[in-house]
């Protein structure tokens, strides 16, 4: 089954990311997101107990929605890092990052996309399930924790061309 293809603004870096290089990639900014929605949702319900007072403890609520505040943060956080990877947004910090990182391991003889000890049906499966997940955190979040080779760019764009 062939990759679907997206027409972006910007260049496509990985059209399945890693979990880890997608974390790996985060901006100053999707890090401000993260707190900012960690303080946002415990705040939200303390202002909300003061203008109508439920007359329960707020700690326990209170320790919950900053739990939730968190993953929501994360989760948002993450999504704006993939946005980034598939081109969705502006993406040169993210693109210079990607060509150095992966030139870096053409030179060292490693797999670009790292190794995997799991058979081609597996990543295939794993890449099918994974990929645009990050569009559905809302309903299911599903993360690429598995290397594989399907990532929608041809490595070939990493090895560096030598000058003479």
């Amino acid at each position: 089954m062939p990759q679907k293809v997206v027409t972006t603004e910007f260049p496509l870096i990985d059209s399945d990311p890693h979990a880890s290089r997608v974390i790996k990639y985060f901006r100053p900014s999707d890090y401000a997101v993260w707190a900012a929605a960690t303080g946002a949702f415990p705040a939200a319900l303390y202002f909300w107990d003061m203008a109508d007072p439920s007359k329960v403890k707020l700690r326990p609520t209170l320790k919950l929605g900053g739990f939730l505040g968190f993953t929501a943060g994360f989760l948002l956080a993450y999504q704006r890092s993939s946005l980034r990877f598939w081109g969705w947004s502006e993406n040169a910090r993210e693109q210079e990052k990607d060509l150095q990182e992966m030139r870096q391991l053409v030179k060292e003889g490693k797999p670009v996309y790292g190794e995997s000890h799991q058979p081609e049906w597996v990543q295939a499966a794993a890449s099918r399930n994974s990929q645009w997940s990050q569009l559905k955190f809302g309903a299911f979040p599903m993360f690429n924790l598995v290397n594989h080779q399907h990532h929608g760019v041809d490595p070939a764009k990493y090895k560096e061309e030598e000058s003479s």
